[in-house]
């Protein structure tokens, strides 16, 4: 899923689309750490990840349009899940091959 959060402490807001739920819903599992502060928080809004072109989760578009950018590095120092593991999210289990 993909999460919008907002660190009260130090007022740093963030996006990530590393945000895992319990199945079928927007129950958040792990928290993530705000670079700033290292105060850990769950997401203020959670959303499927969606194609920009058809607006589905899982679509048939020749060209994949996400409102996410999967060049961009995943920071495991400041994940809840992979925080201190060997393996990232992003090189085990990633949205690129869930959706």
């Amino acid at each position: 899923k993909y999460g919008y959060y907002h660190c009260k402490a130090c007022n740093i807001r963030w996006e990530s689309a590393y945000v895992w739920c319990v199945q079928g819903t927007n129950k958040v599992y792990f928290r993530q750490f705000c670079r700033t502060c290292q105060k850990s928080y769950n997401p203020y809004r959670v959303e499927d990840i969606t194609c920009q072109s058809c607006k589905q989760t899982r679509c048939t578009c020749p060209v994949k349009m996400r409102h996410v950018d999967p060049k961009r590095p995943h920071r495991q120092d400041l994940c809840g899940r992979c925080k201190g593991k060997r393996l990232s999210c992003d090189s085990t289990f990633s949205f690129k091959y869930i959706i």
